[in-house]
């Protein structure tokens, strides 16, 4: 699945134009590397994201086309 649309799906970024625009920023590195918005995200890949000062680093647990606002926690585990 693209990095945009997982960032929307699991409810890290609430749009994916606002993901692209933060992936095109440089703002999001999946395993360490900067990403862009189409780069293909998988089971395993841990996802770092800066906010401004503070930054969020999570584990890809599940890959979904949609889910539920409860169930989309379940996709992340937070480091």
């Amino acid at each position: 699945m693209r990095l945009d649309k997982f960032l929307k799906v699991s409810r890290l970024i609430k749009r994916r134009t606002v993901a692209n625009e933060a992936c095109d920023a440089g703002r999001v590195m999946v395993n360490g590397k900067q990403a862009k918005a189409s780069v293909n995200v998988k089971v395993g890949d841990i996802i770092e994201i800066g906010f401004g000062s503070r930054s969020v680093k999570v584990e890809v647990l599940d890959i979904q086309e949609t889910t539920k606002k409860e169930e989309a926690s379940q996709l992340i585990k937070y480091l």
